[in-house]
């Protein structure tokens, strides 16, 4: 990249670093401490690369603000920019094995006769709901002729109404116009909640590992949660993830389990219901990822695990934000890109006959870091004589974040992986040994790291490690 080009796209870089910062509650001159290292970045018709820099740099200041907080001075943060948005594509390098295919053979984007709608279909259940509503398709190109003569409203309202997963193509404006659209853009990027003390105490962090001695329950699913919990486990925390009995997400696990405990319980069952609000009261954080209404209509609502857990950290994500029409809504990373404007924005920039999102999962690594991020705020909060802090983030107001940007400004590249990007030693995973990418950003004394490799979900019992 040319010297002058270089220097715009760091400048920008560090000014967006800064917005995402405050938008997220940090001080503005914290985000001036903060050095941009790397060259490189996604070409694309958003400023991916500069969302993975803000993201990544946002997790790394909160978790500067939280070991000046427990007793030492500020410490330098850097974070590479070229590492940063290696992240957002994957950070494993098997050795010897392949990960299996992240995309369901039905997932993907079909031409309606008004337009373009994305049915994913990953989950096996999400996967009959489309077949409810269009017929027993099993190929692409069955799928394709039942949704060729489908109004691409009425067909995303039907497959929803089944239970399933889809999402309309619409123009910016169009989303912006639309109630949803509008619901999302009067949220704030993160809506936080920080109660006074009395606090919890002090924990058995040390300066090399602050989250050592933490609890961190994770009920989060592809992939902006276990993003978030996967770096609050290279901090020390002790993260068990808890899924249901049915749920697989095989393309991801190797990926995202670096680090944690996974186990399975059915929350609908009184007995795990009851294993599960165990493990609650002892918890220090919780993240979570489920539609807005889903704990409470079990019974685990804010309500509840407030008075299971009083100085819990409470971190939360959805899809379509936390009003308006959509707040209940199921979605992910690439069905909020369809909705709010992105993939149509890509395919005039590409100028394609087809929607054209964003090169990586970019809002859900983005959200991820953001949730990490908070999780930290609320451990800060915590240590400053803090109680119970909650926050709330949505991809769709991640999304909103990245479009305010405007279109990216300058062609870039990002040469493939290379073995400078890859971290020295070995990780034993369950599937096979593996290289892990070294990490995007360094916060001066934090030895980030996992001493344990990934495991499938399921693998360990529901209980704490200590």
């Amino acid at each position: 990249m040319p010297l002058k080009v270089a220097a715009m796209v760091g400048n920008a870089s560090s000014l967006r670093l800064a917005r995402t910062w405050v938008d997220l509650g940090g001080r503005e001159a914290d985000a001036g401490n903060v050095v941009v290292t790397g060259e490189g970045g996604y070409d694309s018709a958003f400023a991916v690369t500069d969302l993975a820099v803000a993201s990544v740099g946002s997790a790394a200041l909160a978790l500067a603000g939280l070991v000046a907080a427990t007793g030492g001075k500020s410490p330098a943060v850097t974070v590479d920019r070229r590492l940063a948005s290696l992240w957002f594509s994957s950070s494993l390098a098997p050795q010897g094995w392949a990960v299996p295919p992240l995309w369901d053979a039905l997932a993907g984007d079909y031409r309606t006769k008004d337009g373009w709608i994305r049915l994913h279909t990953n989950a096996a259940h999400h996967r009959r709901a489309a077949q409810s509503v269009l017929g027993p398709q099993e190929t692409r190109e069955a799928m394709a002729a039942a949704v060729a003569g489908r109004d691409a409203t009425e067909l995303e309202s039907a497959v929803v109404a089944a239970g399933g997963c889809a999402a309309e193509m619409r123009e910016a404006e169009a989303w912006q116009a639309h109630p949803a659209g509008r619901a999302v853009a009067g949220e704030p990027l993160a809506a936080v909640t920080a109660m006074p003390g009395p606090g919890a105490g002090a924990w058995a962090g040390t300066a090399a590992r602050p989250l050592a001695g933490l609890r961190v329950l994770d009920l989060t699913r592809v992939l902006a949660g276990p993003v978030a919990t996967r770096l609050l486990a290279a901090l020390g925390a002790d993260v068990l993830r808890i899924d249901p009995p049915w749920w697989e997400e095989p393309g991801v696990v190797p990926e995202m389990t670096v680090g944690k405990r996974c186990a399975r319980l059915d929350l609908t069952r009184p007995e795990d219901r009851a294993a599960f609000e165990t493990l609650l009261a002892r918890a220090d954080v919780m993240v979570h990822g489920y539609r807005g209404d889903a704990l409470e209509r079990i019974g685990l609502g804010a309500a509840v695990r407030a008075a299971r857990a009083p100085h819990l950290v409470d971190v939360a994500l959805d899809a379509y934000g936390w009003s308006g029409p959509w707040a209940h809504r199921r979605g992910f990373d690439s069905l909020v890109q369809m909705s709010s404007g992105i993939a149509a924005a890509g395919m005039r920039w590409k100028r394609a006959d087809r929607p054209v999102p964003l090169p990586v999962q970019a809002l859900d690594h983005a959200a991820g870091y953001a949730l990490a991020a908070m999780a930290l705020r609320g451990l800060t909060h915590r240590a400053e004589g803090g109680g119970a802090f909650t926050a709330r983030l949505s991809l769709a107001r991640t999304a909103r974040l990245l479009m305010d940007w405007g279109p990216q400004e300058e062609p870039q590249t990002l040469p493939p992986i290379g073995e400078a990007d890859l971290a020295p030693g070995i990780e034993q995973t369950f599937w096979g040994p593996a290289r892990r990418l070294n990490h995007p950003f360094g916060v001066a004394g934090v030895a980030l790291g996992w001493p344990r490799g990934a495991v499938p979900l399921g693998a360990d019992p529901a209980r704490w490690a200590n």
